[in-house]
């Protein structure tokens, strides 16, 4: 897509839409997005160019492998996107914010044009963020903001390599490339747990293919380490989970002080199991090292991630590796009805095991 059809549907999308409040958001997201893609370098202009630093010549270099290895054995629809590099000055694209209420795991869903609705929002200003999450704290929600180093325009633009994915380990920033590319193959409106969670898997078989090849097994044991940590993690989000939608579904019956105080120790308990498992890790986790206020929001982007990431790897495995074969049968799934996905889901992350 040329740089001028994209200005021309970006400023379509844009002049649909109505309110000061929608307008502004909108004008924030056009703007960062186009001044990203203005930003850019050709990537084979930058490797020939002595001037490049000699890590960032390796770094793209790497991406150019994963590139085509994404394209040849995972099937994934690369076309341009990661051709072209900009530096962001900082390791994040756009931060995310998301918002539950006090007393509800369902988030706060923001809807927009062609995506559908999503359980965050993006800026690329940080103040920006945090003016919106305060509209969300005086009412009483629970807020997260969180950098994102990539997102996916889903195909509508070249996806360009930045300094956020270059900032990165090789192997981590190889991985981010291949989720971003599998949102291409299939997006859902309004479940964003099935999107992430698939993406998320085949970032996770991409890269043990990856490493393989690369006959990188330091590389590939410290992949499975932190695949550890997140289920170990996902096993403790679970159970705070579920005692939490047990306590939420009584707000109507309980005094909200006595809500609260059972909400704090749940949460307590998730930081303290959290903080003891972690000790002895290598590498922070997915909370990092020391989480100290943790809430409904955090707890919401974290299963959106990883609620059916087993169900999605079981379903390669199905397959026998073949990712054509595993992508039809996911866009066959994402038909349909949302009660026959879910079950499906659960019935297949039931089959997985790590270790088989």
């Amino acid at each position: 897509m040329t740089q001028l059809s994209q200005i021309y549907l970006v400023t379509l999308l844009i002049t649909t839409l109505s309110g000061c409040t929608t307008l502004g958001y909108y004008s924030q997201a056009v703007s960062g997005h186009l001044s990203l893609m203005m930003s850019t370098q050709p990537v084979p202009r930058l490797l020939d160019a002595p001037s490049t630093p000699t890590d960032l010549r390796q770094k793209l270099s790497v991406a150019q492998e994963a590139r085509e290895f994404a394209e040849n054995q995972l099937a994934l629809p690369v076309g341009d996107a990661f051709s072209t590099y900009a530096e962001l000055g900082r390791p994040w694209v756009v931060v995310n914010l998301v918002a539950a209420p006090e007393f509800s795991l369902q988030a706060h869903r923001w809807c927009y044009p062609v995506i559908g609705c999503q359980a965050y929002r993006g800026y690329y200003q940080l103040e920006e963020a945090q003016e919106e999450e305060q509209y969300f704290k005086d009412e009483g929600y629970d807020t997260f903001i969180g950098g994102v180093t990539a997102y996916s325009t889903l195909g509508w633009f070249d996806d360009p390599l930045h300094s956020g994915f270059t900032s990165l380990p090789d192997n981590r920033m190889v991985a981010l490339m291949f989720h971003e590319l599998a949102h291409r193959v299939v997006y859902i409106d309004d479940d964003t747990a099935f999107n992430e969670s698939f993406a998320t898997a085949v970032e996770l078989e991409g890269l043990r293919l990856w490493l393989n090849q690369q006959d990188d097994e330091d590389g590939f044991q410290r992949a499975l380490e932190r695949l550890r940590q997140r289920n170990q993690t996902l096993a403790l989000v679970t159970a705070a989970t579920a005692q939490l939608e047990a306590l939420y579904v009584q707000q109507h019956t309980w005094p909200k002080a006595e809500l609260r105080q059972q909400k704090a120790e749940v949460f307590r308990k998730l930081q303290d199991d959290y903080q003891a498992m972690s000790a002895d890790w290598n590498q922070p986790g997915p909370f990092g090292e020391n989480p100290t206020e943790l809430n409904n929001a955090n707890l919401v982007l974290f299963s959106q991630y990883n609620q059916h990431v087993p169900a999605f790897r079981q379903m390669i495995r199905d397959h026998d590796g073949d990712f054509k074969a595993f992508y039809a049968a996911v866009e066959n799934l994402s038909g349909q009805p949302p009660e026959n996905r879910q079950k499906t889901l659960a019935r297949l992350g039931q089959n997985f095991n790590e270790d088989l």
